[in-house]
């Protein structure tokens, strides 16, 4: 991956940024998805395809941040909790990014794409394309939201949609709006999606591929049209968002969302093999492993298949 990246000058770095943050949604456990991938081995097998590794100081400072009160925003639960994290890890992050490093993110719930796509994309641009690959879409904005749980929504602040944007030190006040172009996003996976983001998708014209589309075209299809979508000349720097209910719950059981019906394991790790093969990857998150749910099999099997998922985002293949 190092001597393929079109982007990173300091390829051969893995900048790497551990959040164990569960306030984006209500399950616990999933504030120790990254301490139980470090457990499993995730930084020697890294350093074990000949990457150093950058890690960012002070990972328990995200369970000691927590404000003594936050009511909630409107139906918005724990808003200045996740915008403190976020912008804590969008900070990060743009250190990752601007010394030319791969930003790799473990999570914690998908809230802290917030943080992850601000600081990417404060380094690259609006030239940034993110692929989302979930089973949901989460952008809800504060008004479409039925649970009012951060993790659907982080999309819906960084592409600037929500109905009112808000301002100074009110929480997310520090995201720019629309610090990721809307015909930059696209998304593989999806299939448990709200009715309101299914208006939100059709009103922005964002392109999104579903199971309906991986069962139709077959994966290897999918991901060329992705591609192609948000980035035709692989001539543009990607940012890839993986939350593990992007998988079958029989493939990825330890997360807080599951969905049948989901990708294979071979599906995802293709995903994540085609992405890195074009060079332009700079940024990966993987997010949504709680060791809390199952037993300890499912933990087993679904932090191993985190572990998996980054090694191919940085270039491992299958010969």
């Amino acid at each position: 991956m190092a001597d393929r990246s079109k982007f990173l000058k300091s390829g051969s770095t893995v900048g790497l940024t551990c959040v164990p943050f569960s306030g984006g949604q209500p399950k616990g456990g999933v504030d120790d998805g990254p301490i139980e991938m470090i457990r499993f081995g995730i930084l020697d097998q890294i350093e074990g395809m000949g990457y150093a590794i950058e890690l960012s100081p002070g990972m328990d400072k995200y369970r000691t941040m927590r404000p003594a009160s936050d009511p909630p925003l409107g139906r918005l639960k724990n808003p200045m909790y996740v915008s403190m994290a976020a912008q804590r890890v969008a900070e990060q992050v743009r250190e990752h990014c601007a010394a030319g490093r791969m930003a790799v993110t473990l999570g914690g719930d998908h809230s802290i794409a917030m943080g992850t796509l601000v600081g990417s994309s404060d380094v690259y641009g609006d030239d940034l394309c993110v692929v989302w690959v979930d089973a949901h879409a989460d952008i809800n904005t504060p008004e479409t939201t039925d649970s009012g749980n951060l993790h659907g929504c982080p999309l819906a602040y960084v592409l600037g949609i929500c109905a009112e944007t808000p301002q100074g030190d009110a929480p997310f006040g520090w995201i720019k709006p629309g610090c990721v172009r809307k015909d930059r996003l696209v998304y593989i996976g999806l299939r448990d999606v709200d009715s309101g983001e299914k208006m939100l998708l059709r009103k922005h014209n964002i392109k999104a591929f579903s199971m309906h589309d991986v069962d139709k075209h077959g994966i290897g299809r999918v991901v060329e049209m992705a591609l192609d979508h948000v980035n035709p000349d692989r001539s543009l720097p990607v940012h890839m968002s993986f939350d593990v209910d992007a998988l079958d719950p029989s493939v990825a059981p330890a997360t807080g969302t599951p969905v049948r019906g989901g990708l294979t394991f071979r599906e995802g790790h293709y995903i994540c093999e085609a992405v890195a093969e074009t060079g332009c990857l700079v940024a990966v998150d993987l997010v949504e492993v709680n060791p809390a749910l199952g037993d300890p099999e499912s933990l087993r099997q679904t932090v191993a298949v985190g572990c998996s998922l980054v090694r191919c985002s940085l270039g491992e293949s299958l010969l």
